[in-house]
């Protein structure tokens, strides 16, 4: 029997491939129960685990490994949807609201283009129409809204005449088929353009409470002069009444429209809701008797004044 040359170990077994180094990773002379060690711990390990149950195998790793570590739980959900998705599931929720926002948004554009008569003076008469319709349909839906359950009859009517919405659709139907009058269109257009900003502040804060800042500062402004606004529809409504009256010594009126509109003017005079008619009233009443009592003043003018004081108390209704 042949012996091993001098210099190579006894146990060293014939290597077919020569001189080539083993790059395995194992040794040949590896036990078959330390290769299968390895997977032993690669199945048992809490990566593995993660993934066989759906989490991401990442996250599992860096609790494992890093002691303490903290991982966020929304890492591993999807991104919220779009930004504007609430302010529409709000329109879509208050469905009658937004059907009046945007019957004021188009009042507000017919108004717009009536004043500022843009396409033409034939377009602007058009347009002073379908401001006063689209208005008479905003308190339509707001009453229907504020009495929902409709009824003919007399308590039913005079509850109607209560609210603030009836008087302006009574307003429409006043001036919707008459001469159009720049002063009759402006109440419109304010109250609708100061609803509507209103309810767009609202829309706003749905989408997010930083969304659109440009409009957000607009809106403010808006509601800052709001008092102001409401003196000057109050001084509206009231200097419409003689304007009624010249329109019929005119020609552009119709007979009944001064008794119709006394009519609404006394329903806004006693409105619960707005006293900004009643309170102009009596500030005009008292700038006019400190005018009058000057020495100054004609003894004529100061008596004209004070019956036409007089008068215009005795047609005010009683205030409860």
């Amino acid at each position: 029997m042949l012996e091993a040359p001098s210099g190579v170990h006894s146990s060293s077994r014939f290597n077919p491939r020569g001189n080539e180094k083993n790059t395995s990773g194992f040794d040949d002379n590896q036990e078959p129960a330390a290769l299968v060690r390895p997977f032993r711990s690669l199945l048992r390990s809490s990566a593995f685990s993660s993934v066989l149950s759906g989490k991401p195998a990442l996250i599992s790793a860096v609790r494992d490994s890093v002691p303490g570590a903290c991982v966020s739980p929304m890492a591993d959900t999807t991104p919220n949807g779009p930004q504007g998705a609430g302010a529409v599931q709000f329109m879509m929720t208050n469905k009658l609201d937004t059907a009046m926002w945007l019957s004021r948004l188009f009042t507000v554009y017919c108004s717009a283009l009536f004043v500022l008569p843009l396409l033409g003076l034939h377009e602007a008469a058009s347009f002073y129409q379908r401001a006063l319709l689209a208005n008479a349909l905003t308190s339509a839906l707001r009453l229907h809204q504020r009495l929902p359950h409709f009824q003919l009859s007399r308590a039913f009517l005079a509850q109607a005449l209560l609210e603030d919405s009836c008087h302006y659709l009574l307003y429409s139907l006043i001036f919707v088929n008459s001469y159009p009058v720049t002063m009759s269109i402006f109440p419109v257009l304010l109250f609708s353009l100061l609803h509507a900003a209103t309810y767009t502040k609202k829309v706003l804060d749905a989408k997010g409470s930083n969304s659109l800042p440009l409009l957000r500062s607009v809106l403010d402004k808006l509601s800052g002069n709001q008092q102001n606004i409401l003196k000057f529809i109050a001084c509206n409504e009231i200097f419409l009444m003689p304007a009624t009256v010249f329109m019929l010594f005119s020609g552009q009126g119709s007979l009944l429209q001064p008794f119709i509109y006394y009519r609404f003017l006394t329903l806004r005079y006693s409105s619960r809701r707005n006293p900004y008619c009643r309170n102009l009233f009596n500030e005009l009443r008292i700038v006019v008797e400190h005018i009058i009592m000057k020495p100054a003043c004609p003894l004529f003018v100061r008596r004209l004044c004070l019956q036409s004081i007089a008068f215009i108390s005795r047609l005010a209704p009683t205030v409860a």
